[in-house]
């Protein structure tokens, strides 16, 4: 009986969100401010897998040459993102390319805390590798590296 209990609270996502993460590779743009720093806008899509809603309250990396800015708590950039059940949400988070040389060619993961009406936990996540085209051949290349390639070649041909 325990186990069937178990099971349907996993399968509903109360103890583990089944969620489905991706950062949108297509409205990728380099900004540059008054001070000379480099960022870009990160569209991370939310995808609930479960019947149970979820709860995002932090976004967090830690990879050499990138530094993802914390949301400013308005009603387009929520510290806090709740999911329903079979729903999905996009969040727009800045990251900010310190050195462009200096993010690694390994994939890294993302950290996400979470809170259902069950538990809070954390997942670490390794995103999709992207697709880049190197020689007239795609080639898969870590997200973040192809991320940070992308937005520095803007900022150095001046497609800001």
């Amino acid at each position: 009986m325990l186990m069937c209990v178990a099971g349907g609270l996993w399968w509903s996502g109360s103890i583990t969100p089944h969620i489905r993460w991706g950062i949108e590779s297509f409205f990728l743009s380099a900004e540059v401010d008054d001070n000379g720093v480099l960022s870009t806008s990160a569209w991370v899509e939310l995808e609930n897998q479960a019947i149970s809603p979820f709860t995002i309250t932090d976004i967090s990396m830690a990879i050499p040459g990138l530094r993802l800015l914390p949301p400013e708590n308005t009603e387009n950039d929520p510290a806090e993102i709740t999911v329903g059940g079979d729903g999905s949400r996009t969040v727009i988070r800045r990251i900010v390319i310190t050195d462009c040389a200096a993010v690694p060619h390994e994939p890294q993961p993302i950290q996400f805390t979470y809170r259902t009406w069950l538990v809070s936990g954390t997942s670490e996540v390794m995103l999709d590798p992207w697709q880049m085209t190197v020689r007239e051949r795609r080639v898969p290349v870590a997200w973040q590296r192809a991320l940070a390639a992308t937005v520095c070649n803007k900022a150095v041909s001046g497609e800001l």
